[in-house]
């Protein structure tokens, strides 16, 4: 009589647990050669051995199961050859999305921790700003309800970027109701792309901030407390004979949703500028 293996011997032979030998032999993809008529115990053979490890080596390389018993049941080499190399290129896939999410997240940890060590707190200056990408949503934003609203647009079609966003998301504002006072009332919420984002540049949502010149300024605090800023670099602007050339930019880097700390609060405010012109 050939070499008989209870359910409980296999499971230990091949360190996989009863409970799914019991869930194979029910879907029909790995049966027992034998099933006891009267205790119904489950009988395997030493032949079965390779079949198994054929399905265990299928399963870690993330092949479904239903693909499986149909490989198993067809034995086609050709078959087999196409599969691995289908679940080859879904790995692959795989591997570059969770490499665009490192670079993500390595990102923010670069520029949480360089947080610390910006020196000129709550003083305007000019400098030279590259050229960002950013999935932008257009209308007034007059509320936090608003701003909410607008957001959700953004992670619901960008779902992939949208759970890394900290210290991402900025508002744009215009000149005018900055002179006028109106500081709460926004043009438009955006959500700052990465090089590892680039595949997502040809999305009708997606546009460009050019590199350029703006008078900039980083302060404690977030955007509620952002008036006396705004002065300042519209100060400066007209100190050093510039004006501005588009929608004033707010990003908060560092809040109260992420620190309990209020000094290590961040938010940068940007003007791009240009030389005045002579009316």
């Amino acid at each position: 009589m050939k070499k008989r293996f209870t359910i409980g011997q296999l499971s230990k032979l091949h360190s996989i647990p009863v409970k799914t030998l019991r869930y194979y032999d029910e879907i029909g993809l790995f049966k027992p050669v034998e099933v006891d008529v009267i205790n119904q115990y489950r009988y395997y053979s030493i032949e079965q051995f390779e079949q198994l490890d054929i399905i265990l080596y299928l399963k870690t390389l993330g092949v479904p199961l239903k693909e499986i018993k149909q490989q198993i049941a067809n034995k086609s080499l050709d078959e087999l050859v196409e599969a691995l190399k289908f679940h080859k290129n879904r790995t692959e896939q795989k591997i570059k999305e969770l490499e665009r999410i490192n670079q993500r997240f390595e990102n923010r940890i670069t520029e949480i921790e360089g947080t610390r060590s910006i020196v000129n707190i709550d003083v305007p200056v000019v400098k030279e700003v590259a050229e960002r990408m950013i999935v932008e949503v257009k209308g007034k934003i007059r509320s936090l309800y608003e701003l909410e609203l607008s957001l959700r647009k953004i992670k619901k079609e960008f779902h992939q970027v949208s759970p890394i966003i900290i210290g991402k998301v900025g508002l744009t504002l215009s000149i005018e109701d900055i002179k006028k006072g109106n500081y709460l009332q926004y043009n438009s919420i955006f959500i700052l792309l990465e090089k590892a984002d680039q595949l997502y540049a040809s999305h009708e949502m997606v546009s460009v901030i050019p590199k350029g010149t703006y008078a900039s300024i980083y302060y404690r605090g977030d955007t509620t407390e952002a008036k006396n800023y705004y002065q300042l670099l519209l100060e400066l602007i007209k100190e050093k004979e510039l004006e501005p050339k588009g929608d004033c930019i707010v990003r908060t880097i560092i809040d109260r949703f992420i620190t309990n700390d209020p000094n290590e609060y961040l938010t940068e405010i940007q003007i791009p500028i240009q030389p005045l012109t002579l009316q």
